[in-house]
C-alpha cells in the first residue's frame, strides 16, 4: 500500500479489483477545500484511460509486476505459445491477453511480458517490426493518383501503404499506430 501522494507515472495499482497503469499524476491545490491528487489511469484490460482523483493520504494498493522477455513460437487453439528466453520454459498466454497484438506476432518476435504471480498479465510488442507483403489491393489507378492502398502482411494484418509497395516487399510497421513506416 502507498499513500496517494506517492503515486508516480508507470506505477501499477489495483482499484476495485481492476489493474491500472498510472499514465500521469498531478497534485492539485485549491483555494477552497483540500488539495487532491489527479491521475490518469490506463485500464490494463480495456486499455482505456480514465481520470481518478485521490484525497491526500488516501491509501492505494500498488501491484508489483515482474517483466520478462518472451519469444513468440506459435498459436495453439485459444493460446499463444512463447519461450522465456532466460530459462527456456514454454509459456502459454491466452488469446484474451494477446488480443489485437496477435496480428503482428510471427515466429521469433520478442515481446515484453508482465507477470503477476505465475500468469502473464500483459504483453508489449516492439514499436517497430518488419513484415513481408503477401497481398496488395491497389491498382494502376491508385498508383497514378498516388493514393494509399490496402496491403496484407505475412501475419494476416491489413494496413495502408503507399501505392509503390508490391508483393514480396519487406516493410516496417509501427505496431502502436498500425501505420506503414518505410520499405526495407
Amino acid at each position: 500500500m502507498v499513500q496517494s501522494q506517492q503515486i508516480i507515472p508507470g506505477m501499477m495499482v489495483l482499484i476495485s479489483g481492476k489493474y491500472f497503469k498510472v499514465e500521469s499524476c498531478l497534485k492539485v491545490a485549491t483555494k477552497k477545500g483540500k488539495p487532491f491528487i489527479r491521475t490518469k489511469l490506463r485500464n490494463m484490460e480495456t486499455q482505456k484511460i480514465t481520470e481518478k482523483n485521490f484525497q491526500i493520504d488516501q491509501t492505494v494498493e500498488e501491484v508489483h509486476l515482474e517483466e520478462k522477455v518472451l519469444e513468440y513460437l506459435y498459436q495453439e487453439d485459444k493460446y499463444h505459445l512463447f519461450l522465456d528466453v532466460k530459462n527456456l520454459n514454454q509459456i502459454r498466454v491466452s488469446s484474451s491477453i494477446v488480443e489485437d497484438k496477435a496480428q503482428y506476432l510471427k515466429e521469433g518476435v520478442e515481446v515484453k511480458a508482465s507477470f503477476f504471480g505465475e500468469g502473464v498479465f500483459s504483453i508489449e510488442l516492439p514499436q517497430f517490426l518488419e513484415f513481408m507483403v503477401v497481398e496488395v489491393e491497389g491498382d494502376d489507378e491508385s498508383l497514378a493518383l498516388n493514393t494509399p492502398q490496402k496491403i496484407t502482411l505475412e501475419t494476416g494484418a491489413k494496413v495502408e501503404a503507399p501505392p509503390f509497395i508490391e508483393i514480396g516487399d519487406i516493410i516496417k510497421i509501427d505496431t502502436k499506430t498500425n501505420e506503414y513506416i518505410q520499405r526495407v
